[in-house]
């Protein structure tokens, strides 16, 4: 049903995404105390291939690995000149020879030449090219080929460039970071949980306050069970997840405060002038049309943007509030929107009570609805099922050993579903089909997180 929606609305690219690493089974995720926010642990990629309960996903995980690393060449129009006459952008001609053998990745050359050493001359991508494919990358072409290289009849692949983060993006964020925990040491801020409370935030020339949920840190068991009704593989297996206490938005992010960001000026910041990071934070040019697309501004949540320009977004909020934002993790979202509960919804298993919670295909019509009309989720969080996807800070990778978040993998993570989609896509567990960070969509939104930089620890 996702591919349908997406194929039917199409796709706008624009520019790149940044984020951090997070953790381990049983370490915290992220997470924020008060203004300012504990440590965060970084996952080391494993060292042997991932092996998570459902089967490798040629769309979702491989067809995107061959665009960046091997299309450039290996496609009809140039390799004869540049791919040695071998073709990957069609099932047929991808999978003839020894090329990729089914159930025998190590008798196939594309997984070999992946694996060989930089210096060597048969090395695919061939050594000048700076994009490689990761570790990660390559065991999921070693199983995907191992399972039987399963490929879509009349699917066609194209060639695509990386999207790359601008090289002062880490320092950016860091040094936002920290002038604002030297902010909150001056006027020494509680950092214990139990101080957390719900607060509105604004800068000075915003419309609204935006108001932000405490959410206590804890255990829950991320992903769905193997009965859950609507269950996709990519939810599983469940594991026991660790999140440390953070903030997060009451509502999806609005047009009353993301217009503020399409719109605004560096003369915004008349004393920032001697802060190179306050320059740095790059926003939309204005754009050619209106990115509701008539579907309603104000108190309407905010759509039509990437996952970088969110990313933005939050540096930029950051900057003007005082309070370090970023977009959730996985383990954050769900955590947040399961609210303590275990079934399928926030409210329970059945999809009966859906349309008291979340706008959807059966009481949506063709355009969001304005934030927080419906009932809230037992924590007090409006709209996490339905009404707009919401983009989140990680990779979409499949859930291998109890990792809760993970940045190695070109496609990112959308949750929560859409007006436009039916009940099993509202799940607290469901996972849409993942996005480039480029992706636009009519259908995506986001909320933002106050917590600490993914992979960033606390001086």
């Amino acid at each position: 049903m996702i591919r349908k929606i997406l194929g039917t609305l199409g796709v706008i690219a624009v520019a790149s995404c940044t984020t951090g690493v997070v953790e381990k089974d049983g370490q915290p995720v992220g997470g924020a105390k008060i203004n300012e926010a504990p440590p965060v642990r970084t996952v080391p990629v494993a060292d042997k291939p991932n092996k998570p309960g459902g089967k490798v996903d040629f769309v979702k995980q491989i067809k995107p690995i061959f665009e960046y690393n091997c299309l450039g060449c290996h496609r009809d129009e140039v390799s004869e000149e540049h791919g040695g006459g071998y073709t990957m952008d069609i099932k047929e001609k991808a999978l003839r020879g020894r090329r990729i053998k089914p159930g025998d990745h190590e008798s196939s050359s594309v997984w070999e030449t992946m694996t060989l050493p930089l210096d060597d001359e048969e090395v695919m991508p061939p050594k000048e090219k700076e994009d490689r494919p990761t570790k990660e990358e390559i065991d999921l072409v070693a199983r995907w080929i191992d399972e039987g290289a399963e490929w879509p009849d009349g699917l066609q692949l194209k060639p695509r460039k990386r999207i790359k983060q601008g090289p002062d993006e880490n320092k950016i964020v860091a040094a936002i970071h920290q002038k604002i925990i030297a902010t909150r040491k001056k006027e020494n801020a509680p950092t214990k949980e139990a101080d957390m409370k719900p607060f509105k935030d604004r800068s000075p020339d915003m419309l609204k306050h935006f108001e932000m949920v405490p959410i206590k840190g804890g255990e829950f068991l991320m992903g769905s069970p193997a009965d859950e009704k609507g269950r996709a593989d990519d939810e599983g297996p469940q594991r026991r997840v660790k999140v440390s206490p953070f903030w997060i938005g009451k509502h999806e992010v609005t047009w009353d405060s993301y217009h503020k960001f399409m719109y605004y000026k560096k003369k915004e910041f008349p004393n920032e002038s001697d802060e190179w990071w306050m320059e740095q934070v790059a926003t939309p040019t204005n754009p050619y049309v209106n990115m509701d697309f008539g579907m309603g501004t104000g108190q309407h949540p905010a759509i039509s943007m990437t996952q970088h320009a969110a990313n933005k977004y939050c540096q930029w909020l950051s900057a003007k509030t005082g309070h370090f934002y970023r977009l959730p993790t996985e383990a954050e979202w769900e955590y947040a929107c399961r609210a303590g509960t275990k079934g399928a919804y926030s409210y329970g298993d059945s999809a009966d009570k859906l349309s008291e919670y979340g706008w959807w295909a059966g009481n949506g019509g063709d355009q969001p609805e304005p934030v927080g009309k419906l009932k809230p989720n037992p924590w007090g969080l409006y709209d996490m099922h339905g009404n707009l996807f919401e983009w989140c800070a990680d990779a979409y990778v499949a859930y291998p050993d109890g990792s809760a978040f993970s940045t190695s993998g070109t496609m990112k993570v959308l949750r929560g579903g859409a007006y436009y989609c039916p009940s099993n896509i509202l799940r607290s567990a469901c996972r849409a089909e993942a996005q480039q960070p480029d992706f636009r969509w009519i259908l995506a939104g986001f909320r933002v997180v106050l917590a600490p930089p993914l992979g960033q620890a606390e001086d």
